[in-house]
């Protein structure tokens, strides 16, 4: 398999895994604030990603990778305060983590 299709693949899975992780959020405002933005920011990093194999110039490949970057450095950020705030066990997370570093 072709490295670009390995990372279209990979970045499609994060979003995929934080879609079952937010179930697992409480049900209350604070849960639902996280759940809005790390939905937003992982489901992006595939979108764009793909997006960027499209890319029309080596300058655009380039900005659409930056927001790849910027997507999949908001998602260990929501990661962290998930984490950090008790929300979800880090065990439970820590594969997902690990996974969003590496594409980072």
């Amino acid at each position: 398999m072709l490295m670009q299709e390995q990372i279209k693949r990979r970045t499609k899975q994060i979003g995929l895994e934080v879609i079952e992780l937010i179930d697992e959020l409480p049900n209350k405002p604070s849960g639902w604030a996280i759940a809005k933005q790390i939905i937003r920011s992982s489901t992006s990093i595939g979108a764009n990603y793909r997006a960027a194999c499209r890319a029309k110039s080596l300058s655009d490949f380039i900005n659409k990778l930056k927001i790849v970057e910027e997507e999949t450095d908001e998602t260990l950020y929501w990661l962290e305060i998930i984490e950090e705030s008790g929300l979800i066990k880090g065990d439970r997370i820590a594969l997902l983590k690990k996974e969003v570093n590496e594409i980072l």
